[in-house]
């Protein structure tokens, strides 16, 4: 094709071939031009949305004396044409203009591109898209393990409401009063106690006697000056109906006054060393309950997390199950003021023990008087009372508590400390025993003609089949080598350490060298592992997989503690086939008598069963891991030992005292019934009481 001449136009030339009109053009800006082409494209009013539709544009009328040669000319490449500089000014992605030939007078309506190539384009089947996304496998999402933020909002604001609340009333209360009384009591018992001790030696004069017995009577009524919130405590359970131990110390003052009255008349020196050490340790009994409720308070209000211990009956061969599962505030709020079930049977020995001793008194009254009445029955409420039997109960409380204040875990009140107690399983599992992050991979060998990444996939399927605590290291190990996934058919549980099933239609066995050797398979004699994960397929040895498991000592701790619960056993949960009964032994030295293991099936049953939606939680934790738990049931279960034993103790101790005031009092030896006798009595059965209330730290 020839090349077209480029001919060179003047003004006029341009003038005398398209008029007056292109004078107007020429004298106007570009961005005018510009703004009248869109308006004349894309007008105001809607179009009507057609298929297509096509808009002719008259050319501009010319001269009858047009030349052909200029008409050539206003077709070439170097014309500026209207049409071009409109789709320079369309810039929306959205709109697509159909390129126009050059010359051509008909223009498209602009259209979406969605639309335009719905109207143009036919549908075809052979269609295929130009960059296809092959569909992958629909992974559903991983359950959350940690507590969600909302339920961590209404947990604090419901601690702060209420335990936080009253934490800070007891502490800005404080003990510091309590604190000076005990103090100052403790300085009245030594300086009775030295006072009396004297007179039982002869050190004292005889014109030292009146001032001897007036300091006597003076330090009682000190005593009962500090310890007056404790009466006052007495008086008040009297008026509703209680009798409690600080009742019985209001009427053993009232009978020691009248006795003192008349050891002044008699110059007889009363019994005040041994009421004042009864002060004293009303005073300590006061003292250690309101540190243990502080405790608790303290505890609670701490918690990040809440979960809880509660019983469900029947849980495995008609035996009550311990099991865990999420703790409310309200349990805990319920539970604080809830009275101990003991309590009962101190209030009945109590009124018993007083109306008896009075009755003591009465009957020596007859016989030998009213003043030696008086006298035996003093000593008889006194000896009655041991005076350790006031932390019988709260101290063992205050020394669990401080304990587990420690590891976060609260009783919730002694019906919480009897339903822990008694014959009962505790399940454990895969994430008790062997913790993730107490497990590690040493090496691996392979064996074999086979690939080592299809030995890891087999070995993988086989650990995630039976739910093992070594399935997060082999899908690490899996993933880092970019492995296939496997689906296991005809898995199978051996019980002796290994597992096995088809995989792609091979028989794969894993589990311990001794597993393997058992079910046939040579074994090299250069392995000497004693703890690895061996795997075979179709009967030949092909990977040995070392495993090391670190000790934790918090958990052979608990395990040691639940195995030492009378009538407590622990039950497996998970059929780990890496948990056997030798593993068990040599890790954390465990008593096979103490053990259960259910079968595969009985297990996954086992591990479903979840706390009743109304059971009473029985204890609270906010720690971590399995102590909290294991120290809640054996602490529960010391502490109602150690309080059944210390109740049998003081009440024994109690019902001698009065057995002897009685025989001492109907043969009428009333210089027997010295003050320096009935302290050193007291002294006697407060070594046993305090020995009892220590049990509870030795959990």
């Amino acid at each position: 094709m020839e090349e077209k001449e480029l001919q060179e136009f003047s003004l006029e030339d341009i003038l005398e071939e398209f008029g007056e009109d292109s004078l107007e053009i020429a004298e106007k800006t570009p961005e005018e031009i510009l703004q009248e082409v869109t308006a004349e494209l894309f007008p105001e009013e809607p179009a009507p949305q057609e298929a297509e539709i096509e808009v002719e544009i008259e050319p501009e009328p010319v001269q009858e004396q047009e030349e052909p040669k200029m008409q050539t000319a206003m077709v070439t490449d170097d014309t500026v044409r209207l049409d071009d500089i409109s789709k320079a000014v369309v810039t929306d992605d959205t709109i697509r203009l159909e390129k126009i030939p050059v010359g051509s007078g008909v223009v498209r309506n602009a259209q979406p591109v969605e639309e335009e190539e719905a109207a143009t384009e036919p549908y075809s089947e052979e269609w295929e898209p130009e960059y296809e996304q092959p569909i992958a496998e629909y992974v559903p999402p991983k359950p959350i393990l940690f507590h969600p933020r909302s339920r961590l909002r209404e947990l604090k604001h419901k601690l702060v409401e209420g335990p936080e609340k009253m934490y800070y009333a007891m502490t800005e209360k404080g003990f510091g009063k309590l604190q000076v009384a005990i103090f100052i009591s403790v300085l009245v018992v030594l300086i009775s106690a030295i006072a009396t001790v004297m007179y039982a030696c002869g050190l004292v004069q005889e014109n030292r006697m009146r001032l001897m017995v007036f300091g006597q009577f003076l330090a009682m009524l000190v005593a009962a000056l500090l310890g007056s919130y404790q009466l006052i405590e007495g008086v008040a359970d009297l008026l509703h109906k209680r009798f409690s131990l600080n009742t019985m110390l209001v009427f053993t003052f009232i009978i020691c006054c009248v006795d003192g009255v008349l050891c002044l008349q008699q110059l007889r020196v009363p019994c005040c060393a041994a009421f004042s050490l009864q002060v004293t340790m009303s005073l300590w009994n006061t003292y250690q309950k309101r540190n243990t409720k502080l405790g608790k308070l303290d505890t609670m209000r701490k918690a990040v997390h809440l979960d809880s211990i509660s019983t469900t009956e029947d849980y495995h061969d008609g035996v009550k199950g311990i099991l865990r599962g999420e703790g409310q505030v309200e349990d805990f709020m319920d539970s604080l003021e809830q009275p101990c079930r003991l309590e009962k049977v101190l209030s009945v020995y109590a009124l018993v023990a007083t109306c008896v001793s009075v009755a003591v008194g009465i009957a020596s009254g007859i016989l030998h008087g009213v003043s030696v009445g008086i006298q035996v029955a003093a000593v008889s409420t006194l000896a009655a009372l041991p005076a350790s039997f006031f932390v019988a109960l709260s101290r063992p409380m205050a020394v669990l508590e401080r304990r587990h204040h420690a590891l976060g875990t609260v009783l919730c009140g002694w019906e919480g400390v009897e339903g822990l107690n008694g014959k009962a399983v505790f399940p454990i599992g895969n994430e008790d025993l062997l913790p993730a992050e107490n497990i590690r991979m040493n090496g691996v060998k392979f064996y074999g003609s086979r690939q080592p990444d299809e030995i890891i996939a087999y070995a993988t399927a086989l650990v995630e089949m039976d739910g093992s605590s070594l399935l997060p290291i082999f899908t690490h190990l899996l993933d880092s080598r970019n492995g296939m996934h496997y689906t296991v058919e005809n898995f199978n549980t051996y019980g002796n350490g290994g597992i096995g099933g088809e995989i792609n239609g091979e028989a794969v066995l894993a589990g311990s060298t001794d597993f393997l050797k058992d079910m046939g398979v040579e074994m090299p004699e250069g392995i000497r592992i004693n703890q690895a994960v061996c795997v075979a397929v179709e009967g030949e040895l092909c990977g040995v997989f070392a495993i090391t498991y670190e000790k934790d000592k918090d958990t052979v701790a608990s395990i040691s503690t639940l195995c030492g619960c009378r009538g407590m056993k622990l039950i497996l949960t998970s059929g780990d086939f890496v948990l056997t009964e030798s593993f068990l032994k040599s890790q954390f030295d465990l008593n096979p008598k103490k053990l259960v293991q259910p079968d595969y099936h009985d297990c996954k049953q086992l591990h479903e069963k979840k706390p009743e939606p109304d059971a009473p939680a029985l204890a609270l934790i906010t720690g971590k891991g399995l102590s909290p738990f294991a120290y809640a049931v054996s602490g529960a279960r010391a502490l109602k030992r150690s309080a059944v034993a210390g109740i049998a103790v003081h009440m024994t101790g109690g019902v001698l005292g009065i057995a002897m005031m009685l025989v001492l009092g109907i043969l009428g030896a009333t210089e027997l019934l010295t003050p320096a006798s009935m302290f050193a009595y007291e002294l006697l059965w407060m070594v046993p009481g305090l020995l009892i209330t220590e049990w509870t730290r030795s959990i």
